[in-house]
């Protein structure tokens, strides 16, 4: 059984304009989330690799100079989206321009991120 207070609680629930939102997001139609994030651009990079030097070298280095990564040659390169390693490539010609043989990706579900 409903009191007065019940009654009152909620006729000034139903005028809050919070309700109101609630009630026109219910209304709306629900937009698929995984086709609207399918859509972001990303960007996709290939990592060759790194060296760690003092600023001495840095401020040595000019044309010609060779400084030596810790990737070795022909291993797989890290391939980055967004600066987030996500698997292992290496570089091919495409063309006139580079580009990536996918070597190995590591789990790029974007359907279990709606879940």
């Amino acid at each position: 059984m409903e009191t007065k207070d019940d009654i009152a609680i909620d006729t000034l629930l139903m005028d809050m304009p919070e309700h109101e939102d609630a009630v026109a997001a219910a209304s709306r139609p629900r937009r698929d989330l995984t086709q609207m994030m399918r859509k972001i651009p990303v960007t996709l990079t290939l990592e060759v690799g790194s060296a760690r030097i003092s600023l001495q070298d840095l401020m040595a280095i000019g044309a010609n100079s060779v400084v030596e990564l810790d990737t070795l040659a022909g291993e797989p390169l890290v391939l980055k989206v967004n600066g987030t390693p996500i698997g292992r490539a290496e570089v091919v010609v495409s063309g006139d321009n580079y580009g990536l043989k996918i070597l190995h990706v590591e789990g790029l579900d974007i359907d279990s991120l709606a879940s």
